[in-house]
Order: C-alpha cells, then sequence, then structure tokens
C-alpha cells in the first residue's frame, strides 16, 4: 500500500469539470475553532465572526461556517496550495507600489 503522505510522482493529469465551479459553495471562515483526526479522517471545524449588537455595545458570535473532512493526502494537498498562495501573497507585499505620473505626456 502506498504511503499516503507521499504523492505520488506519476500522477496523470486531473481534469476538473467546468459544469461544477459556478455550483461550489464559497465559505469564508475567521478561523480554525477545533481540530482531530477519526479513523483515518483529518477533520478541521472553520468558524466565523459574527457582530451582534447588544445595545450600545457589540458581542462578538463565533459560529461554525463548514466542517472539513479529508484524507491525509488531501490534507497534505491543501497544506501545499495553502502555503504557495501564502507566498505569492508575501512576494506581492514585498513589490513596490507603482508610482503613477500626475501628467502623461
Amino acid at each position: 500500500m502506498a504511503d499516503p503522505e507521499t504523492p505520488s510522482a506519476n500522477q496523470g493529469p486531473v481534469t476538473i469539470s467546468s459544469s461544477s465551479s459556478e455550483r461550489a459553495p464559497i465559505i469564508y471562515f475567521d478561523g480554525a475553532s477545533c481540530f482531530g483526526h477519526h479513523n483515518g479522517a483529518i477533520q478541521i471545524e472553520l468558524a466565523a465572526n459574527l457582530l451582534m449588537s447588544v445595545g450600545a455595545a457589540v458581542r462578538v458570535d463565533v459560529v461554525q461556517t463548514a466542517h472539513l473532512r479529508c484524507s491525509v493526502a488531501a490534507a497534505l494537498a491543501l497544506r501545499e496550495a495553502l502555503d504557495k498562495a501564502l507566498a505569492m501573497y508575501r512576494q506581492g507585499q514585498q513589490q513596490p507600489a507603482e508610482v503613477i505620473p500626475t501628467v502623461k505626456n
């Protein structure tokens, strides 16, 4: 049996159906409220903050927005995608802002 933590080097190309894109939910979260594993599945609970008006004050309620379940291989792929997205973000933050001249020739 293959090691689930080692991706196969000779995986064929994967084609994602274009008809599934518009039906996929967008999941927003402010953090992971808890995590664990059960029967080989990685479990992560995603949560978001809600601002609730209480008179003149504001209370923050935390609500679950998603229950993420995946294999170890899928969790590693997600971590790799997040690491690459964060690296892209950091690279964009380090580039100097474009100076736009006030007068163009």
